[in-house]
């Protein structure tokens, strides 16, 4: 009963999120307010929120109107409150009279309940797979009764039907923390912003029980299963998924923001204050899950490379573009009331990359270890799903855009410019990658040809992009706010520069390398200086913690571009046919091949080699690559061998073998090579700080206001 618990919930959640959307709908036409309700021209709504003679409605409660005076809030054409000669909040309730407001009022709690559906529905899954109830049919074909108690619990999202329960969970749960936490947004728009995240589950619980039911039953049950896929038995599948589902569905919070504040006419601070906490957190899982999922494949894949420009790959790198885009906006928005336009636009085009991303992993017209789905149709369902949101919030954008006012003006060379500067630079990016990405796929449904577009166009085409964002990124967070002059800036960024110019002499002395590679290790150290200079002359006990977020985050940005330059321009790579007892160079080590013996594992076989490493004359190192074969499916997989040291990593894979005893070897040296992921750390670990800074900021500001 436990499967049939969980789409009896899934059922009811879906429901749920269909009154909430019409709830909300309601109570927004009931105040004059929803789409269409106005005068479609895009100016103040004919109709004001007035709390003067209806119930108000704070935190889910009904209750007398605020005292005092009778009070309206109404919107100017750019998203400004402006108040009437009897003015209140717009917090205290929704205008249109006692029905708009009950209706209102009933939208918090259907997303909290609905929330708590999806999240048993999942957990009923969950439970399926670590009993190993083999009459469901997503537990038979992507589980096994011998596998490893972390393979089944991961497993229930280790494939498609239960990584869309996971996204859909995700996306509940979040509709429901909106709806138990968010104060800053008048009434209207958080409404507004609930019923676009309604109308989002409801495509996606439709996906589910229409095209992909996840507790489907199988009638007779097979005796076991038929195993988790080789590639993802391994400990990454726990938190790899999870965090980028985290940060795609964050920013589908962000994209409902955007379609609330949008609908109400409030594109202003407070609407800018509510969502960066949730940008800045989809922002942060999806940098910990791509830095993870990089590591993961370059360990796991056994071909020595940390990013292959694969679509799939590319997928996740298209939102994390555009969240950062969005973040830096934003921050504009809510504290120098500038970059109205862009914020919302990019807060719709980061969710559109997240869609998209949704369509190429699960459409089945790509071919890929991270790919789940193999079924068109399933792939047209998302499609019709991504142009239903996607178009419609660019209409309504369309509709509502020429009454956005972009605030306080401010010069080319100031803060703000930078980051305008910064956004325009990762618009460009997103675009490469975008159509490297869709192009092969668009040739071949028009006439049957396959492309390939990997590295050379990538590295070409987004690499000085990127390294002139770096550069810009450095001179950043050294600009004022609203006006400077470029003298100053270059007093203030003259010694990055000067570092930079001696790290590119000396690259320059030691060895030739290529432009790109070259001008990123300048660029790094420079950065990396320039990154601590909000610091200088700083009390740094008394330095907020979003300040402390940013350098940290900006020096990881320095650390992993110094991490892929080496990578890229001083690896040094051997393949060998070794018998037993040869020896090796490879970089600054010997290597001696042992030989090769046959183990066994849990769930797997093995020929696990032996090696043994020597760097001049310290102690040895020994590794063990493998390759293995799971017979649930049957599978053939390499298992790497790394040695790791502070200043790059050995890394060894294990070949076939031959007739005369020989047995293939790869053995790369990848100097600096870890700092990769190090960086990512560093970018990642500065996020959370600045949220948790924010976010201890605003309640500290909420509590002096709610004792004044």
């Amino acid at each position: 009963m436990i499967a049939e618990a969980g789409l009896a919930a899934l059922w009811l959640a879906a429901a749920l999120a269909a009154l909430q959307l019409v709830l909300g709908l309601s109570a927004l036409r009931a105040a004059g307010v929803a789409p269409g309700a106005g005068d479609g021209a895009g100016k103040a709504t004919s109709q004001p929120f007035s709390t003067s003679s209806i119930p108000s409605v704070v935190e889910g409660r009904t209750g007398p109107a605020i005292g005092g005076p009778s009070t309206t809030l109404g919107m100017d054409g750019g998203g400004e409150a402006r108040a009437g000669p009897s003015t209140s909040l717009g917090m205290g309730g929704v205008g249109g009279g006692p029905g708009a407001a009950a209706l209102g009022a009933a939208i918090r709690p259907l997303a909290i309940v609905q929330g708590v559906l999806a999240l048993f529905a999942f957990a009923c899954l969950i439970v399926l797979f670590v009993r190993s109830d083999m009459s469901v049919k997503l537990v038979v074909e992507n589980s096994h009764s011998m596998k490893p108690m972390l393979y089944k619990w991961a497993g229930a999202w280790g494939n498609h039907e239960g990584s869309m329960l996971m996204w859909v969970t995700i996306l509940a749960v979040a509709g429901a923390l909106v709806g138990v936490a968010e104060r800053r947004l008048r009434e209207p728009t958080l409404i507004a912003t609930l019923a676009a995240q309604a109308a989002i589950g409801i495509g996606f619980y439709a996906f589910l029980l229409f095209a992909s039911n996840p507790f489907a039953r199988l009638n007779p049950a097979p005796a076991d299963g038929m195993g988790l896929n080789p590639l993802l038995q391994d400990p990454g599948l726990a938190f790899h998924p999870p965090t980028l589902y985290l940060g795609y569905v964050g920013l589908s919070v962000a994209f409902s923001f955007a379609v609330g504040a949008l609908v109400t006419r409030d594109v202003g601070a407070d609407f800018a204050r509510a969502m960066r906490p949730w940008v800045l957190a989809a922002w942060i899982m999806l940098t910990i899950g791509i830095t993870a999922g990089s590591y993961w494949a370059y360990y796991e894949l056994g071909w020595g490379g940390w990013w292959f420009w694969d679509p799939v790959e590319n997928a996740s790198l298209m939102p994390w573009l555009a969240a950062t885009a969005l973040l830096h906006s934003v921050t504009v928005l809510a504290t120098r009331q500038g970059l109205r336009t862009w914020t919302v636009m990019l807060a719709v085009v980061a969710f559109s990359m997240s869609m998209i991303g949704t369509f190429l992993v699960r459409s089945g017209i790509l071919t890929s270890v991270h790919a789940f789905a193999v079924d068109p149709r399933r792939g047209s369902f998302i499609l019709a799903l991504l142009i239903l949101y996607i178009g419609g919030a660019l209409a309504l954008f369309a509709l509502r855009a020429p009454t956005i006012r972009e605030g306080t003006p401010f010069d080319p060379v100031s803060r703000e410019g930078a980051l305008v500067g910064n956004n325009l630079l990762l618009s460009a990016i997103l675009g490469v990658v975008l159509v490297g990405t869709l192009y092969p796929l668009g040739v071949e449904a028009v006439n049957g040809e396959k492309l390939s577009v990997g590295p050379p166009y990538f590295n070409a085409a987004a690499g000085p992009l990127a390294l002139i964002l770096v550069a810009l990124m450095a001179a950043g967070p050294l600009l004022r706010w609203r006006r400077d002059e470029l003298g100053a800036l270059a007093r203030r960024i003259a010694l990055p520069v000067l570092l930079s110019v001696v790290t590119l002499g000396v690259v320059l002395l030691v060895s030739p390398i290529g432009v790109l590679p070259l001008l990123g290790l300048t660029l790094a150290t420079g950065v990396g200086a320039a990154s601590l200079a909000p610091l200088w002359k700083r009390n740094l006990r008394r330095t907020p913690l979003f300040t402390w977020g940013m350098v940290i985050a900006h020096l990881g940005i320095a650390v992993s571009l110094f991490g892929m330059a080496s990578e890229s321009s001083f690896t040094k790579e051997k393949l060998v046919a070794a018998r037993p007892g040869d020896t090796v160079a490879v970089g600054p080590y010997s290597v001696r091949f042992v030989g090769v013996d046959p183990i066994a594992g849990p769930n797997w076989t093995a020929l696990e080699g032996t090696i043994v490493a020597r760097r001049g004359d310290g102690a040895p190192v020994t590794l063990k690559p493998q390759a293995r074969f799971f017979p649930n499916p049957p599978t053939e997989t390499n298992e790497s061998a790394i040695a790791t040291r502070l200043d790059g990593q050995l890394y060894v894979v294990l070949g076939k073998g031959d007739d005369d005893g020989r047995w293939q070897l790869r053995l790369w040296w990848k100097p600096f090579v870890t700092l990769i992921w190090g960086g990512g750390g560093l970018i990642a670990l500065g996020g959370a700080l600045s949220l948790i800074g924010r976010l201890r900021r605003e309640r500290t500001a909420h509590d002096r206001r709610a004792y004044l």
